[in-house]
């Protein structure tokens, strides 16, 4: 476990010693003493938060809901600026789901989380209090990182796939850090613009052009928090100007460029996803799955 201090901040972070069974499925533990509002950064993954500790995570919502305890969020959660998380002696495991997995492993599309944080009860029902409990009764981190892995390794394993053309789709998007062209998407797999933007919509949780829009910010605000001037980011990230990159900062966060460089949220992926955030070599994925292209012909709409 190694302590992360940031600020006023100083977390734990504990990382599996091990990769995950299931390609796409991330994960890392955090104890939190007092943990501040926290602003939520838009990210490109589906959010599971599992708590098992005295205390308890809080989410307070834009519309003014507020979420305790374990829950799930889909992609681009916090878009705008205005969900924060904060709470007294958090102790949890994290985990980021692919949105190409994230159907199977919930049990429920991204699309009907709809962008906003759902208790996890409400997808699970008793069993997110059996996993609380058993993640409790362990005592160490790669105990738990094991216990949750095998857990969703099994929901994986019995849950329904996406299509192979939308897992590629997501994968084109991912592995060119939001610069592929959404209208040439189609017809790499054959399909019709119409047949996929709807796939892709329902299975995933948003469209393909948001997509392309959260992993673009998604690279280029790690670069911002990896201390490159914002007008190199813009220039490297595929955004017309610095202007642009200024305007879908504040749209995605509510802040500039230079509050998003010093944001906790994005700070902390050095430890606790270690690889995350690189950026020394371009157009390297990092949701590994679907390497090839799927030998798929034309299909009917």
């Amino acid at each position: 476990m190694r302590t992360f201090m940031h600020g006023a901040a100083v977390w734990d972070v504990a990382c599996p010693q091990r990769p995950s069974r299931v390609a796409g499925l991330t994960m890392a533990g955090f104890r939190v003493r007092d943990l501040d509002p926290l602003r939520m950064v838009p990210h490109p993954a589906v959010t599971l938060l599992l708590e098992f500790g005295a205390g308890s995570p809080v989410v307070d919502c834009a519309d003014g809901r507020q979420e305790r305890g374990s829950m799930v969020a889909g992609p681009g959660l916090g878009a705008g600026g205005a969900v924060r998380a904060r709470g007294m002696n958090v102790e949890c495991v994290q985990v980021r789901l692919s949105p190409v997995i994230a159907r199977a492993v919930l049990g429920a599309s991204p699309a009907d989380l709809d962008g906003a944080v759902v208790p996890l009860s409400d997808l699970w029902g008793r069993e997110a209090s059996r996993i609380r409990e058993q993640l409790g009764d362990v005592s160490s981190w790669q105990d738990r990182f094991a216990l949750t892995d095998a857990l969703l390794a099994r929901r994986h394993e019995a849950g329904p796939p996406v299509d192979p053309e939308v897992a590629w789709a997501w994968r084109r998007i991912v592995d060119s850090r939001g610069g592929a062209r959404v209208d040439g998407l189609a017809a790499e797999v054959g399909w019709s613009r119409k047949r996929l933007w709807s796939r892709f919509r329902s299975q995933l949780g948003l469209p393909p052009k948001s997509a392309v829009k959260l992993v673009r910010f998604d690279h280029a605000a790690h670069r911002l928090v990896a201390g490159e001037g914002a007008a190199q980011v813009a220039a490297d990230a595929g955004y017309a100007d610095q202007s642009h990159l200024h305007r879908d900062v504040m749209a995605f966060t509510g802040a500039t460029p230079a509050t998003v460089a010093g944001e906790r949220f994005l700070a902390v992926d050095d430890i606790a996803w270690p690889g995350w955030g690189t950026l020394a070599k371009p157009h390297v994925s990092r949701d590994p799955l679907l390497g090839r292209r799927p030998k798929v012909g034309r299909l009917p709409l």
